[in-house]
């Protein structure tokens, strides 16, 4: 089985691309970010006509997250309003970052965390926030379900030195700031493993890299994106990777897909 995360930054942009990767790699499931549409936009029939089952939660121009799956998943939920009370949610559901389902008892956690924009910035306080919320919904899910999780998606937050092609001065940075990796190591305290360190301890290893000067040639890159495992599941885990091939092509994403298999 094959689960992957991808922040595809516009699916009407990059559909063919995404549709040509599933039926090259034979992906179970997918979660993607950066949708950037409404529902009712959504390319659907694109991909159904491969076989995929679509779940998805979308925005116009921003945000958006989806799961394709080739068996359907069950006990679908939209935002942190679908586990959490309203009063503890506020307003953060009012950008589509959330959405998560069932599968084989595998709870399948699909998420786009704020980027933060910068240090002492309202989107940095916001990041920093949301955060919180998260760690609120993942600890309801795993106290109130049986289900194991996977948790993965864009994080925006690179955890280790190591995650960076240039950790110089990291502390001010977005992405990389102390707060942001503690807010991140507490959600990970609650019992997830970072499956790709299982795999691949050394450096150099990137997801994301940025368009401008050449980032990707000169593999000046982050490992933001990630996919995180409850224990036992972790155990089932027989590979983790980055496959950059997707990034090669004519007006890519910036992001290329992490995979999971077990």
């Amino acid at each position: 089985m094959k689960i992957a995360t991808w922040n595809v930054n516009s699916i009407r942009t990059r559909k063919e691309q995404v549709k040509q990767w599933l039926m090259e790699n034979k992906i179970d499931v997918i979660c993607l970010q950066e949708t950037k549409v409404i529902d009712g936009d959504f390319p659907v029939d694109f991909f159904t006509d491969i076989g995929y089952h679509l779940y998805i939660y979308g925005q116009k121009a921003y945000n958006g997250v989806a799961i394709f799956s080739l068996q359907p998943l069950e006990d679908i939920r939209y935002g942190f309003s679908g586990v959490l009370s309203e009063n503890i949610v506020d307003n953060f559901d009012e950008q589509k970052r959330v959405i998560s389902g069932v599968i084989n008892n595998i709870r399948i956690v699909n998420l786009y965390v704020p980027n933060g924009n910068s240090l002492g910035s309202q989107k940095y306080e916001y990041k920093l926030r949301w955060l919180e919320i998260l760690k609120q919904y993942l600890t309801t899910l795993k106290n109130e379900y049986s289900e194991e999780l996977l948790v993965c998606g864009d994080f925006n937050i690179a955890l280790e030195d190591k995650d960076i092609y240039k950790a110089e001065g990291k502390e001010n940075h977005i992405m990389a700031s102390t707060l942001e990796r503690d807010a991140l190591k507490e959600i990970l305290n609650l019992g997830f493993a970072d499956i790709f360190r299982k795999f691949t301890v050394g450096g150099d290893y990137y997801s994301w890299w940025d368009y401008r000067q050449g980032g990707f040639s000169k593999n000046r890159g982050w490992r933001i994106d990630h996919i995180y495992l409850t224990d036992k599941l972790s155990q089932k885990a027989i590979n983790c990777y980055i496959d950059t091939n997707p990034r090669k092509l004519t007006q890519p994403s910036d992001h290329a897909p992490v995979i999971c298999e077990f």
